[in-house]
C-alpha cells in the first residue's frame, strides 16, 4: 500500500478518528452510565495515549534513534527481527 500523500486526505483521517473515538465513547458510556464506566473508559484511553506517545516517541528519539518505522505493525516486525544490544 502506497503512503497517504494528500494532506485533504490526512486531515479526513484525523477527523474520522476522532468521530469514531467520541461516538464509541459516547455509546459506551449511554449503555452503561456509571461514573466507574466513564473512569474506567478514560484511563484506559489514557493510558492507549501514552503506550502510543512510547512507540512513536520515545524509542525514536531515547531508546534508540536509529531505529525509524511507519507504524505499530512495523514496529513490530522489525522488532522480532532485532538483536538485543
Amino acid at each position: 500500500m502506497k503512503d497517504l500523500q494528500s494532506a485533504r486526505l490526512m486531515w479526513l483521517k484525523g477527523w474520522l478518528f476522532l468521530f469514531i473515538g467520541v461516538a464509541s465513547s459516547t455509546l459506551l458510556i449511554l449503555e452503561n452510565a456509571t461514573l466507574r464506566t466513564a473512569l474506567l473508559l478514560a484511563l484506559a484511553i489514557w493510558a492507549f495515549c501514552r503506550a502510543y506517545y512510547f512507540a512513536f516517541y520515545v524509542i525514536e528519539h531515547y531508546i534508540d534513534p536509529s531505529f525509524k518505522y511507519a507504524g505499530l505493525w512495523d514496529f513490530l516486525r522489525r522488532r522480532k527481527g532485532r538483536v538485543r544490544k
